[in-house]
């Protein structure tokens, strides 16, 4: 690290490490000569592999979870690409300053401390804020997805095998922390064909650049600066090629904070409204049918993920975010369209078992 910033010119920098989250990745403040910037150091040997470009199903099995779920694990060259194809787009991703790929550093911009989250908490205007993030989807979602980031990195279609990767999650993590038991290989089975039959209703959805994190944890809020590059963005190493309504549902279901249901949609009609601005309008009626599946999808998935980091990295705070997941999952089941997944998980997982305690 240290060769590194010297060759970047920031040899002579104070690091200020900050506190991590959930991933691998590690941040630090480098501030200098009244400049600041961050250090983003991501362990090349902390995470599985990610896919590799034209891998199949059979070759995406055999290397793992991320490369099955179209996770860019340590690939800290696909957050680079992004944050390029964000800021050509004229989106207030980071200014990357200097990177090396191999060893997993990059400098880039620092756009602050104004999560929304924080200024939401300091009182901040909910609605405003939201509007303003949703306009920031209208505009990435005025075209089609692209077919590569860079001439070196592809955008991953968000696939039904990456779909069912993810809720698999909550049949191999959570049951067997809330029961006391793995899943039955007939309950195993059972979900999956449940979510390929919710995901064959969508499916020919319309592919968009997806965030794939996009909440008020990873937004930073940039009054200076004027339209669409007044919300910052962070965490897209992830992106991927897929549906228009994951990321609205990222943000107005947030695992992390309660967004209530009036901010909700409101954010959701305003969002619509942008898109017909644009010129780019959809059918309400699919879109939310779209919504909804996306937003159970999601949400099942984080009840795993959740799980996961508790029983498997120790992180028990996550946890406490189960009941506001389980939540909005059970609405997101409401949905006629999800009828039978809903009837399963009431079934399986009677609604006391949900909310789990650390041991």
């Amino acid at each position: 690290m240290k060769d590194f910033l010297a060759h970047a010119g920031w040899g002579a920098a104070a690091v200020s490490p900050l506190p991590g989250d959930a991933s691998t990745r590690r941040y630090a403040r480098l501030a200098m000569g009244g400049r600041n910037a961050m250090l983003m150091d991501q362990p090349q040997d902390a995470e599985g592999a990610s896919v590799p470009p034209g891998a199949g199903e059979e070759t995406r099995r055999a290397l793992g979870y991320n490369a099955v779920a179209r996770v860019a694990g340590a690939d800290c060259a696909r957050f680079v690409a992004a944050a390029h194809w964000l800021r050509g787009h004229g989106l207030a991703a980071p200014e990357i300053y200097a990177a090396d790929h191999a060893q997993g550093f990059v400098i880039l911009e620092d756009l602050g401390d104004d999560l929304f989250a924080q200024v939401l908490e300091d009182g901040g205007d909910e609605k405003a804020l939201y509007d303003h993030a949703v306009e920031v989807l209208a505009k990435i979602h005025a075209n089609d997805a692209p077919a590569s980031l860079s001439p070196e990195k592809p955008l991953f279609d968000y696939d039904q095998l990456a779909l069912m990767a993810e809720t698999d999650l909550l049949t191999e993590w959570f049951m067997p922390l809330a029961l006391g038991c793995k899943a039955t290989d007939d309950e195993i089975a059972q979900h999956r064909a449940l979510w390929r039959a919710a995901l064959a209703g969508i499916a020919g959805s319309r592919r968009v650049f997806v965030h794939r994190d996009y909440h008020a944890q990873n937004l930073l809020w940039l009054p200076q600066r004027h339209t669409i590059a007044r919300v910052g963005l962070i965490d897209f190493q992830d992106a991927v090629a897929g549906s228009q309504a994951y990321d609205l549902i990222s943000l107005i279901e947030d695992a992390r904070r309660d967004v209530s249901p009036q901010v909700a949609e409101a954010a959701t009609v305003h969002y619509l409204a942008a898109l017909k601005a644009q010129g780019t309008p959809v059918d309400e009626a699919g879109f939310r049918h779209e919504m909804a599946v996306m937003a159970a999808q999601r949400n099942a998935k984080i009840v795993g993920v959740f799980a996961r980091l508790y029983k498997r990295d120790g992180k028990a705070r996550y946890l406490a975010y189960l009941p506001r997941v389980w939540a909005t999952l059970e609405h997101d089941l409401a949905h006629p369209a999800l009828a039978d997944l809903r009837a399963w998980y009431d079934r399986v997982i009677p609604k006391d078992k949900r909310a789990v305690e650390p041991i």
